[in-house]
């Protein structure tokens, strides 16, 4: 029996707020206006947004392995060069000199080598004497040994000196290579993005190499290197679209797509961050090295997706009561909160129909749909036809902050409330001490007078 008097007790309930509610909302003769939108349909782009640097996917840095005073320079900044071109000239005055006296040494030591096998010609004959002497015993044992060490030693000579030729010819030919650095070719085809030195500066190599010009190889073909956060890491995957805009075109937006995101983490003031490498056509060349890009790369898109404003979502009655029991704060203070419910926590705080939004504005319980998307509960009001708004649930899908997608639960062209009107019809203000007209706010009981 008890089963039986359920469903009736609680359709007398139902009634019985709708009542109250219709009865609160036009009491004194004061009714609130509902800022409502219609479902519509649009692209929404769910994505991560970063700042990275343009650089060109090639950059060499042209340097000088000698010391030296530049004698001349053939190319300036912007400069289209050539693969093998001559850009700068140091001076060859000390070089050339150098090699000389290395040439000189050479020819010494190759004169060293005759002289060496003359001398070894020399003491051949003489030991041959000494032996021929002393088998018939005319000369002491002494001699002979003496005319046997003079020839080994004019052989051992003759060693020394063709080594002392390898030695000069090496000399030689590390003269000729400090000569030929002294002419600096660049060694891609590309432009001159900077150039360090002038006429007459002197150059020192003698730790590292200086860098006298900066050449990107084509500037065609760019990069952005931007520092993705270790919270958005995980939905970054390489091939994935990229949207950037820099400051020199504020009007225009590039595109890109993932190309490479490194696993080498940077730390900066305790802020983890990955490289991630884009790669940007820029046949125009507008885009040049060193420019500021600020990147949002598309994780998920919904194209022509039903949508609401995410002001929506976030819309509660002033002092509407959840599924649960649980009984909300006025919106327009602020945070509304239930215990659950469809609706729980499927909006984040702020006030009611306030156009601004923040990323995840919106969000609910999440589950999946047949794709494998994510899809989330969340509560909407709509008006009846008494303009009332009324609680329903729907299943949202991405936001891009502003928008957000609706997978089921609204149709089409139906308004849905986005917040409060600015003005009532009976009063533009009313005093803070006066009752409220939202008939989800529940009324002060009245002091009985002694």
């Amino acid at each position: 029996m008890r089963l039986r008097t359920r469903p009736l007790l609680l359709a007398s309930t139902v009634l019985a707020a709708s009542l109250v509610v219709a009865f609160a909302w036009r009491r004194n003769g004061a009714e609130l206006t509902f800022s409502t939108v219609n479902v519509d349909r649009g692209d929404i782009l769910d994505v991560v947004g970063a700042t990275g640097t343009l650089e060109a996917v090639v950059t060499v840095q042209v340097g000088s392995q000698v010391s030296g005073t530049i004698q001349s320079l053939y190319a300036d900044f912007n400069t289209q060069v050539r693969k093998g071109q001559v850009i700068a000239r140091l001076d060859p005055s000390l070089f050339e000199a150098r090699l000389g006296q290395a040439k000189a040494n050479l020819i010494s030591a190759h004169a060293n080598v005759d002289r060496s096998k003359a001398q070894v010609g020399d003491t051949q004959q003489k030991y041959a004497r000494a032996r021929e002497l002393a088998d018939q015993k005319l000369l002491p044992i002494s001699d002979l040994e003496t005319a046997k060490a003079n020839f080994d030693a004019a052989q051992a000579q003759v060693k020394a000196s063709e080594a002392a030729v390898s030695q000069a010819q090496a000399n030689v030919n590390q003269a000729e290579l400090d000569l030929s650095h002294t002419v600096i070719a660049t060694p891609i085809d590309g432009v001159v993005i900077a150039r360090n030195v002038d006429v007459g500066q002197t150059v020192a190599a003698s730790f590292q190499a200086p860098v006298l010009f900066v050449i990107a190889n084509d500037l065609a073909k760019m990069r952005v290197n931007a520092a993705i956060d270790e919270a958005d890491v995980g939905r970054i995957e390489p091939a994935q679209e990229v949207s950037f805009r820099v400051d020199a075109y504020p009007d225009r937006t590039f595109a890109g797509r993932i190309e490479q995101v490194r696993l080498q983490p940077t730390t900066v003031q305790n802020v983890v961050t990955y490289n991630t490498i884009i790669s940007v056509d820029n046949a125009e060349l507008k885009l040049r090295p060193g420019m500021t890009a600020t990147v949002s790369v598309i994780v998920r898109r919904a194209d022509d997706a039903l949508r609401i404003p995410t002001a929506a979502l976030r819309f509660r009655p002033e002092g509407y009561v959840g599924p649960t029991g649980g009984r909300r704060a006025a919106n327009a203070g602020g945070s509304p909160a239930t215990a659950g419910g469809p609706g729980a926590g499927a909006a984040p705080t702020g006030p009611a129909g306030s156009g601004g939004s923040r990323r995840g504005e919106g969000r609910g319980r999440r589950t999946a749909d047949q794709k494998g998307d994510r899809v989330q509960r969340g509560l909407v009001f709509v008006l009846d036809e008494k303009a009332t708004p009324q609680p329903n649930p729907v299943a949202i899908g991405i936001s891009d902050g502003q928008f957000v997608e609706i997978k089921v639960g609204l149709a089409e062209g139906t308004a849905v409330v986005t917040g409060i009107g600015s003005g009532t019809r009976a009063s533009a203000a009313r005093p803070a001490a006066a009752a409220t007209t939202n008939p989800f706010a529940p009324g002060r009981p009245q002091r009985r007078q002694r």
